[in-house]
């Protein structure tokens, strides 16, 4: 029964979610190109991405320019980021210098920004770096007619809401068939119990009936 209340309560719990909160905007790197590096005699470059106030996260493979780097979204320092719904962040690129680290571009990535059926968005700064990234939720919905087949966001929240109520139902249902069920079982486990019972005293009843016709016969 404890298994029970777990899951009726974890589904309360889904009933309770705000909007958007099991959907995740994750930000990858596709490609970048570098077309300059800020070190000396020929060094090479340690180049990071970072948001305002998250950890760096380095690209070990990029070191030489103009060369087209393209990445699966699998590499171990992936993903870069994180963006809210409908909410920029402040982010860059830059290169790690022993005095002072070095800038190729810093600039507001927001959500918005994101299009096509991928969610792929490209910066570009001159003489710096050209990267696209991509983020698959983060993609705006496609405005069309009443008619459009594509869900509004509002009829999205509904589906969610009724498939959290279905399946809330389903889990009540189960659990008034399991306590339904063991309650029937307890039944006919004493009715059976009482039935043999019976039984026994009925033929203990039988045997005294037996005796006394015996010792009848004898006298």
């Amino acid at each position: 029964m404890s298994r029970i209340a777990e899951i009726l309560l974890f589904s309360i719990l889904l009933l309770h979610l705000p909007s958007g909160t099991l959907s995740s905007r994750i930000v990858s790197l596709e490609s970048v190109m570098i077309f300059k590096t800020h070190e000396w005699f020929g060094a090479k470059p340690n180049i990071y991405f970072q948001c305002q106030g998250e950890n760096k996260t380095f690209l070990p493979d990029v070191k030489d320019k103009h060369s087209l780097y393209t990445f699966k979204g699998e590499e171990s320092w992936q993903p870069l980021t994180e963006l809210p719904d409908k909410k920029c962040k402040r982010c860059g690129l830059y290169e790690k210098d022993k005095l002072s680290d070095d800038t190729f571009d810093e600039w507001e990535l927001c959500p918005d920004e994101f299009k096509g059926p991928e969610g792929r968005y490209s910066h570009f700064k001159d003489k710096e770096f050209n990267a696209t990234f991509l983020c698959p939720e983060c993609r705006p919905l496609e405005s069309g007619s009443s008619g459009s087949s594509t869900p509004s966001r509002r009829e999205t929240d509904k589906s969610n809401h009724q498939l959290f109520v279905a399946i809330f139902v389903s889990i009540v249902v189960l659990g008034v068939s399991v306590v339904g069920a063991m309650a029937l079982y307890r039944y006919w486990r004493r009715k059976k119990r009482e039935e043999e019972q019976a039984r026994f005293l009925k033929l203990f009843e039988e045997d005294d009936d037996i005796e006394e016709l015996s010792l009848g016969n004898v006298i």
